[in-house]
C-alpha cells in the first residue's frame, strides 16, 4: 500500500507515512519498532474532503458570522492567519472555507503534505475560473528525488502568489513560512498547538529546527509574520468549536501584547442521561488594534468594509 507514496516499509525503515490515495493517509510502523508478536501496526485515516459552508459552521455553533467575515476579509486583505488546535478540532475544515472566499481573480498557491485535503479549482461552463496551484511533497528514500515543504514554499515565491497556504506546519517548514508572511505574501496555515498564545511557542520550537537563533528573535518573526491566530477545540461532547480568535499587536517599543478578539465562553458541563452537555456562548472581547486596522486600509479594504467589522454585534448563545 506505501508503494503509492513511494515508501518502502522493512528493517532499514521500521517507520513510514505516505499516502493510499488523495485523501487517505497511512502510517505504518514494524519490528523492531512493535513486538515481535505484533508484527505491523498501521493507522489509515480517510480525510474528510467535504467543504462547509458559512451556514453549516455557524448552524452547528462552531462560529458566529462575525467571526467568519472578520477572518475572511483579513485574509482577503493580505493579514496572514494561522489555525491552531490538536487532531480532529477542524483546523483545515476552517482553513479550507476561508479559502473559498478569496476572489477568482487573486491567486493561490497551496503546499500539502502527501495528500491532498483543500480543492479549490472552481470551475464555470466546463472553464477553470480563478487561478490555483496545487502542490504536494514528495517523500522517498531517494534523497535527490524528495520535495520537501522547504523546496516547495522557496519555489512558490516565484508564482508570487497573493495566498501562500502550507497546508500544515510540523517541522523545518515553519521558517520557510514565518519568511514568507514577513516580506509580503499573505500566509495561510495550520499548526497542532493547545492555545492561541502557546502557537507562537510551537512556532518558534519548529522554525528552530532550520536555524540557530534565540527564542526571542524568532519569536519576534513569528508574532510579526502571524497577527492572528485561531484556536479550535473539539469539546468532550465532540462538537466543534473556534474556541478564540486572538491578535499579537507590536506596540510602538517593539513589545508584543496578546488580545483575545473572540472567545468561547462555556458556562455549565454537566452529564444528562448520559450524555455529556456543555453550555457556552461566543463573544466579542475587543476591537483588532489600530495597526491592524491601518494595515487593512492599507492594503485596500474599503473603510466602509472595516466600519462594518467593527460594528458592535449581541453575543450569540449556542449549546
Amino acid at each position: 500500500m506505501l508503494h503509492a507514496s513511494g515508501m518502502v516499509l522493512d528493517n532499514a525503515s521500521p517507520t513510514v507515512t505516505g499516502h493510499l490515495t488523495r485523501n487517505t493517509r497511512i502510517a505504518a510502523v514494524k519490528t523492531p519498532v512493535v513486538d515481535e508478536d505484533v508484527g505491523v501496526a498501521a493507522s489509515i485515516r480517510i480525510v474528510n474532503r467535504q467543504t462547509l459552508t458559512r451556514e453549516d459552521f455557524t448552524e452547528s455553533g462552531t462560529a458566529t458570522p462575525e467571526m467568519l467575515d472578520f477572518l475572511a476579509a483579513c485574509l482577503r486583505y493580505g493579514i496572514s492567519i494561522c489555525v491552531a488546535g490538536a487532531t480532529s478540532s477542524g483546523k483545515t475544515t476552517v482553513a479550507g472555507w476561508l479559502l473559498t472566499t478569496i476572489p477568482d481573480n487573486k491567486r493561490i498557491f497551496t503546499i500539502e503534505n502527501g495528500s491532498r485535503e483543500l480543492q479549490l479549482v472552481r470551475e464555470k461552463d466546463g472553464k477553470v475560473v480563478n487561478s490555483v496551484v496545487h502542490t504536494l511533497t514528495r517523500d522517498s528514500e531517494n534523497e535527490r528525488q524528495r520535495v520537501d515543504q522547504i523546496a516547495l514554499v522557496d519555489i512558490c515565491l516565484r508564482f508570487n502568489p497573493d495566498i501562500l497556504v502550507v497546508g500544515e506546519m510540523r517541522g523545518a517548514e515553519a521558517n520557510a513560512a514565518q519568511e514568507a508572511a514577513r516580506i509580503g505574501f499573505a500566509v495561510l496555515t495550520t499548526i497542532h498547538s493547545n492555545s492561541c498564545e502557546a502557537t507562537y511557542r510551537r512556532m518558534v520550537s519548529l522554525c528552530k529546527r532550520a536555524v540557530d537563533m534565540s527564542d526571542e528573535t524568532l519569536m519576534s518573526y513569528v508574532t510579526e509574520a502571524y497577527p492572528l491566530v485561531v484556536f479550535c477545540k473539539q469539546l468532550e461532547n465532540k462538537q466543534r468549536r473556534m474556541m478564540e480568535i486572538a491578535e499579537c499587536e507590536i506596540l510602538p517599543d517593539g513589545a508584543r501584547r496578546y488580545n483575545t478578539l473572540f472567545r468561547y465562553r462555556i458556562t455549565d458541563n454537566r452529564l444528562e442521561d448520559g450524555k455529556f452537555i456543555i453550555d457556552g456562548h461566543h463573544e466579542k472581547v475587543c476591537e483588532p488594534s489600530k495597526s491592524l486596522q491601518k494595515r487593512l486600509i492599507e492594503n485596500g479594504m474599503p473603510t466602509t468594509q472595516l466600519e462594518a467589522l467593527l460594528q458592535p454585534k449581541e453575543t450569540e448563545v449556542s449549546a
